[in-house]
C-alpha cells in the first residue's frame, strides 16, 4: 500500500513568511519517511466548509514547482485540477513543465471543478455541470494528444487547437499518468474507464468504496477496458494519528478491494504530522496490500 500526503491548508503556522519553509520541510520529511506522493488542492479560495474562504491558499502548480525543487522521489500532482481553471493546451504544457523540472515525477489529477464562489470571485466562467464534464473529456483528449507524436489540430465542441505541439516532451514514459478524481457514477467513473490510469475517490466507508469500484468495473466492461489496469487510490476521511490501529484496519480492508494508494491530510502542524505518520503509520503499511 502506497501512502500519499495531501497538503490542503496553509494556515498553520499562521505567519505567511513561514508558509514556504514549512511546506518544504513537510515535503522533505514525508519523502524521507516513505510517502510515495505529494498532492495539493486546486483552489484559489480555501473551501468555505473547511476553514473559511479568506484562509491562506496558494496556486497549485506554482506550489508543486517549489516542492519539486525540494524533493527527489515523490510523485507530484494536483488532487484534482479543476477543469475550468486552465485552457487544456496550457494545462498540458504546465504539467509537462512540472514533469521535466522534477525529473519525471508529475501526475495529472483532474476533475470537474465545482467551487463557484472562487470562480465567480476571480472571473472564471461558470458553466452547467453537463458542460463541465464535456470540457473535462475534451481536456483529457487534448492532453493525451499533446503527449503523443501527433502535433496536429484538435477539433472539439468547446476547444479548437490548430497545433498540439509540446516541446520538450515529458520525461515520464510514455507520458505523465492521468488520474480522474470524483465519486460520480454516471460520468466521472465512465471517464475513468475510458481514459484514466488511476482514479481517486473519498474513503467514506468500505461498503461505499466497494460499490464505486463495482460501478467502475461495469464501465470498464462496457468500454472494453481492463479494470485491473486502473490504479485505485483513495482519500482517507479519518485522521491516521487519532487511532492508528483503526486507521490501519480500514486501510487493510480497502487494500482487499484493490486500492493501491491512500492519501492522508495533516490535522496539526504539517511537519509534526509528517514526522508522526512516518514513524507510526508508514512502516506498518509496507505489509498491507
Amino acid at each position: 500500500m502506497k501512502l500519499g500526503l495531501h497538503y490542503w491548508t496553509y494556515t498553520t503556522p499562521p505567519e505567511p513568511e513561514l508558509i514556504a519553509p514549512t511546506l518544504a520541510r513537510t515535503a522533505q520529511v514525508a519523502e524521507a519517511g516513505g510517502f510515495a506522493s505529494f498532492t495539493v488542492m486546486d483552489h484559489f479560495f480555501q473551501m468555505e466548509a473547511v476553514a473559511g474562504a479568506d484562509e491562506p491558499m496558494l496556486e497549485a502548480y506554482t506550489t508543486l514547482g517549489y516542492v519539486a525543487g525540494k524533493t527527489e522521489r515523490m510523485t507530484l500532482g494536483v488532487l484534482v485540477t479543476g477543469v475550468m481553471y486552465r485552457y487544456p493546451g496550457l494545462l498540458a504544457k504546465t504539467v509537462t513543465t512540472l514533469d521535466v523540472l522534477s525529473g519525471g515525477r508529475a501526475r495529472l489529477g483532474i476533475g470537474a471543478s465545482w467551487y463557484e464562489r472562487e470562480q465567480r470571485g476571480l472571473g472564471v466562467p461558470v458553466v452547467p455541470m453537463g458542460e463541465r464534464f464535456e470540457r473535462l473529456e475534451e481536456t483529457v483528449q487534448i492532453c493525451l494528444q499533446m503527449w503523443s507524436e501527433d502535433n496536429g489540430p484538435y477539433q472539439g465542441r468547446h476547444y479548437q487547437l490548430t497545433e498540439t505541439l509540446c516541446s520538450p516532451a515529458p520525461l515520464r514514459r510514455p507520458r505523465p499518468p492521468i488520474m480522474i478524481g470524483g465519486n460520480g457514477e454516471k460520468k466521472t467513473l465512465l471517464l475513468v474507464a475510458r481514459y484514466a490510469d488511476s482514479c481517486n475517490f473519498f474513503g467514506t466507508s468500505v461498503d461505499e468504496a466497494r460499490h464505486k469500484l463495482d460501478v467502475l468495473r461495469a464501465h470498464c466492461e462496457a468500454e472494453g477496458r481492463d479494470y485491473d489496469s486502473i490504479e485505485k487510490t483513495l482519500s482517507m476521511q479519518v485522521h491516521p494519528l487519532d487511532d492508528p490501529d483503526a486507521f490501519l484496519t480500514a486501510v487493510q480492508e480497502y487494500a482487499a478491494l484493490g486500492v493501491a494508494e491512500v492519501q492522508v491530510t495533516p490535522d496539526r502542524h504539517p511537519v509534526e504530522f509528517a514526522e508522526q505518520v512516518a514513524e507510526r503509520i508508514a512502516p506498518r503499511l509496507a505489509d498491507i496490500g
